[in-house]
């Protein structure tokens, strides 16, 4: 644990979520629950912006409204610059605000960040930390503490030089990064540390749907551990590109009324960026959403609205790429979508209602999709990534710097996990049942304990421990006799040539047992508890017991 004694100063830790287009910091209330601290200025999701006039610095909304009047000297969407050279970067996002230029090998911006209108050369890695530095300041200021260290989230593609790059931003600003975790895993974390919520084992999907680029991952939730299985990155698809639409829509009715286009002048297509942006928020909440702006282009000011049919009519075929995101991380990770038990949405795009509403079509019912149009009690996605990580932080905070090194190490991370489900197959008649206790991907070692109903006439019962391999079956329709068609056709007031959809399901596949148990002289209606350790070699101890009693049976599997 941390020691004042020893002249160290006491670690107080918060979640720091570093976004590309908005930052978030959270921390741990004195109730226990996690919560996004807001800045001075109130807000909750912070614009990873800053600007400077006459040598003062604007940080967060502030700088964002500079956008239009002091594009040259306002810095955004720098996140993903961190630790790259300039050659890899796309500098796109930036064509509004000031550009990255390459310097040595890093990249850099040159804006007045002073008073004597000179030009500095400033690199990403300064311009973070200034950004971090005001964040720290902002939760100083809200809790009354000096903040000093802090868990921070960033996107399962980050790199080791893009981690180091940001460990020193972060140190530079007065912040130990106790550690860096990845986005979908902190989104998981803020659902599974709810007081209500139960620590299953489950499949879950996280789409993070953001400003300038869009991920997905899918991750093996076992016993509390998170596994990433499968990734996915667009960087070309986000909130900026359902912005475009909205903003190609009112300028086209511009184009219609005044014969010019407001988007061929920089100040005015900042102007509708900003305004285009504000209208795609408020129909996420609303049915309709106005825009006004003054002198937009020509000295002529402009307003009108949009509804939100009008807007999901012309935003469908990048709704179906957010869609297509996810079903392709799911097909990455070889899994079918009856596979997954929960879709996470996180980040501001996933506010977008029809996006979740479109995901709920693409799987099973049983599948819960954790968003706030489809689920009511559904977490803010803007907040999850700093909540997961504000959770984080207060976990480990108590910690020697050594002993979070230690268990954060590839040694100890980069556990076996098991390639197949371990369960128990059950025979009733000719039929064969296989119900799974460890599940595929569970990280080793691991132990499940559950209870079986023996039989009611009591007596031996015998425990077949197997491996299983699960596998999608699909059921089709039988076809009707054709007079029963040809009347359903007369019947029918429309033409139709759709057939009944097949039916497809998880079935288990199991060989030979991996261990045959028995437990004797069981008594009538008892229930036999079964356990199952997997060591970290992948070799199985066993034990099967009647509940209640001291009959019990062990044994052991070596690892193959």
């Amino acid at each position: 644990m941390s020691d004042e004694t020893n002249g160290a100063p006491e670690r107080f830790a918060i979640g720091i979520s570093f976004g590309n287009t908005s930052s978030s910091i959270a921390r741990i209330n004195p109730e226990g629950k996690a919560e996004v601290i807001a800045n001075e200025e109130g807000d909750r999701q912070i614009p990873s912006v800053l600007s400077y006039i006459d040598g003062e610095e604007y940080h967060g909304t502030q700088a964002k409204a500079q956008l239009i009047r002091n594009a040259k000297n306002t810095v955004a969407y720098f996140r993903d610059y961190l630790g790259k050279d300039f050659k890899s970067i796309d500098a796109t996002p930036c064509h509004n605000s000031a550009h990255p230029q390459p310097h040595e090998s890093t990249v850099a911006f040159s804006i007045v960040d002073g008073s004597d209108e000179t030009a500095n050369t400033v690199t990403v890695s300064e311009v973070a930390t200034r950004h971090l530095r005001r964040l720290k300041q902002s939760a100083s200021d809200y809790l009354g503490k000096d903040v000093n260290a802090a868990v921070i989230t960033v996107p399962t593609d980050f790199a080791d030089a893009q981690r180091e790059a940001l460990i020193a931003s972060a140190n530079a600003a007065g912040l130990e990064v106790l550690q860096i975790i990845h986005e979908p895993v902190a989104a998981a974390l803020a659902y599974d540390a709810r007081p209500e919520a139960t620590v299953t084992d489950k499949l879950v999907v996280v789409a993070d749907l953001g400003g300038t680029r869009s991920d997905a991952a899918v991750l093996a939730c076992r016993g509390g551990m998170y596994t990433i299985l499968a990734t996915a990155h667009d960087y070309e698809l986000g909130g900026s590109t359902l912005d475009k639409i909205i903003i190609d829509h009112f300028a086209k009715e511009f184009i219609k009324k005044h014969k010019t286009d407001p988007r061929e002048n920089a100040r005015g297509l900042a102007k509708l960026k900003l305004e285009g942006e504000a209208a795609r928020k408020t129909l996420s909440l609303g049915t309709n959403a106005s825009l006004s702006i003054e002198s937009l282009a020509d000295g002529i000011d402009f307003s009108s609205t949009v509804n939100r049919t009008r807007y999901e009519l012309l935003s469908g075929k990048v709704f179906a790429q957010f869609t297509g995101l996810i079903e392709q991380v799911v097909k990455k990770a070889d899994l079918d979508v009856l596979d997954i038990d929960e879709v996470i949405f996180s980040g501001g795009t996933s506010h977008t209602p029809k996006i979740a509403q479109l995901a709920r079509n693409i799987f099973s019912e049983k599948t819960q999709i954790l968003a706030p149009s489809t689920f009511t009690s559904a977490i803010n996605p803007s907040e999850l990534a700093p909540r997961g990580a504000a959770i984080q932080a207060s976990l480990i905070q108590e910690f020697d710097k050594e002993d979070i090194e230690q268990s954060i190490h590839p040694v100890v991370t980069a556990v076996p996990h098991l390639k197949n489900a371990i369960g128990v197959e059950f025979t009733s008649g000719d039929a064969v049942e296989f119900k799974p206790l460890l599940n595929a991907e569970t990280a080793c070692p691991a132990r499940r304990v559950a209870q079986y109903n023996a039989p009611k006439e009591g007596g031996d019962v015998l425990i077949r421990v197997c491996e299983g391999v699960r596998e999608i079956k699909v059921t089709k329709p039988e076809p009707k006799p054709k007079e029963e068609k040809l009347a359903e056709d007369e019947d029918s007031d429309f033409d139709s040539d759709d057939e009944e959809e097949e039916i497809r399901e998880i079935a288990w596949k199991t060989e030979k047992p991996i261990a045959e148990l028995a437990v004797k002289g069981v008594k009538a209606g008892s229930m036999v508890e079964l356990m199952i350790h997997v060591n970290a070699d992948l070799g199985l101890q066993i034990t099967a017991r009647e509940v209640g009693s001291q009959n019990a049976v062990r044994g052991s599997v070596q690892a193959a």
